[in-house]
């Protein structure tokens, strides 16, 4: 049975029992709840109200903030669609099919997870929302390979609303065109990737192969492996006669994670604009997009030799447009607020996260960031603080934001020479 505990600092907003089966719950209640997700006894753990088995299943606490991602897009998807059918593809211990049913309120969840061993927790969490039969049936667990799942819910043109690739590795790049065959047009692909070494550039042909892109190391790296990630997606879809486009996307340290929200559409490939080459200059600093038809013709306006193009790299293809719609994070925010996820007393994370998220939505921002450690190093001086060059850069009427992927970093219009002066006219030089 569902349980709540009116001591947790991130309660659970919804009325839970009407999902409950009226039987004997088989979970005792849990103890004291800290945080958003909170340790009750070994393996069980309660996640904004909900409490679960992990048994022994891969999982990870700090991966909540990216599942309450997943529960407030799904939601936004049932309140405008009026109906929310999930496919959660690699379900683990099944937290994120439980949420989904619960707080996002889908009709229909189909939970998968390739490791049979992991039915008996599977069945015992999901087990807490009532499955009912027929055409009113709430949930099914099954045991496959992903693209095995997916290719056989397209066959059966059996269609979903939303999509969950929460995949280890880069693994998620080869589920993309049957996730992208079995989902409704206008649907939702949440797509995951846990490979930090492709995005810093030190596997150029494994990026390749897994993303089509090869990633040489700049200094955003991490911001690279959002970049990747959607940009195979958008190559994924485009053989199919789709096109996708990103709601939000989410770094986190830990793993590493790189997380993308897709909507998919019938459609060509995007604009040359949003689909291309990122070139880097490490003797200056500065980044710029290259388009497919500029390919061979890259040069820094820093220099001019042929001697001097040797300090530009070049990564991709991949994704150069927005990472995030504004309007979207907004809708986010505001369901999140209604939820109590965010505001007084319900804990500064997510709330943090999201404002930063609308702050990078800003169109003038390019992609990248830079760290004010490089400015501070290039202008040989001490690192200023975030608050005091985005200041000085809006008064000179930059676009400035901070980076919800690196804590010590901006994104701005401003060329890196400009930074560069401000940073020195910060200190006085």
């Amino acid at each position: 049975m569902l349980s709540l505990n009116p001591k947790t600092l991130s309660p659970s907003p919804f009325n839970l029992r009407s999902f409950l089966i009226p039987k004997k719950p088989s979970i005792s209640s849990p103890s004291l709840c800290v945080n958003s997700t909170t340790c009750c006894q070994p393996n069980q753990i309660t996640e904004r109200g909900i409490l679960f088995d992990t048994g022994d299943t891969f999982f990870r606490h700090e991966s909540a903030t990216g599942r309450d991602l997943g529960v407030l897009s799904a939601a936004l998807y049932k309140q405008s669609k009026g109906q929310l059918r999930v496919l959660d593809a690699m379900c683990g211990c099944g937290i994120r099919s439980l949420r989904y049913l619960v707080e996002s309120k889908a009709d229909f969840v189909l939970a998968n997870d390739a490791n049979e061993s992991h039915r008996r927790v599977i069945l015992d969490n999901l087990a807490q929302v009532e499955r009912l039969e027929g055409e009113k049936k709430r949930w099914v667990v099954t045991h496959c390979e992903a693209n095995r799942i997916l290719t056989d819910c397209y066959l059966q043109r059996d269609y979903f609303d939303y999509i969950d690739l929460d995949s280890f590795g880069s693994d998620s790049s080869f589920f993309l065109r049957a996730a992208f065959s079995s989902l409704k047009l206008d649907g939702l692909v949440y797509v995951t990737s846990t490979d930090g070494y492709s995005s810093g550039g030190h596997r150029h042909f494994h990026s390749l192969s897994a993303f089509g892109a090869y990633v040489r190391p700049m200094p955003y790296a991490n911001e690279l492996g959002l970049r990747i990630l959607i940009g195979g997606a958008v190559r994924e879809a485009s053989v199919l006669g789709y096109r996708v486009t990103p709601l939000f996307s989410y770094y986190s340290y830990h793993g590493p994670v790189f997380r993308g929200l897709l909507r998919m559409n019938r459609g060509k490939l995007p604009e040359k604009r949003d689909y291309g080459f990122i070139c880097y200059c490490n003797r200056c600093g500065n980044s710029q997009a290259v388009s497919w038809d500029e390919l061979g013709q890259i040069r820094c306006p820093c220099n001019n030799s042929t001697k001097d193009a040797a300090s530009l790299v070049v990564s991709g293809p991949l994704w150069t447009g927005p990472l995030h719609s504004g309007a979207y994070i907004m809708e986010m925010l505001n369901l999140a607020e209604q939820w109590g996820w965010v505001g007084k007393d319900a804990g500064t994370g997510l709330e943090k996260l999201l404002k930063r998220m609308l702050e990078e939505s800003d169109p003038r921002l390019p992609f990248g960031y830079i760290k004010l450690d490089e400015v501070a190093s290039r202008a040989q001086t001490n690192t200023p603080s975030i608050s005091t060059i985005m200041s000085s850069l809006h008064k000179e009427g930059y676009a400035a934001s901070r980076s919800h992927i690196a804590h010590n970093a901006i994104k701005t219009d401003c060329p890196m020479a400009g930074c560069i002066r401000i940073t020195k006219k910060i200190h006085g030089c």
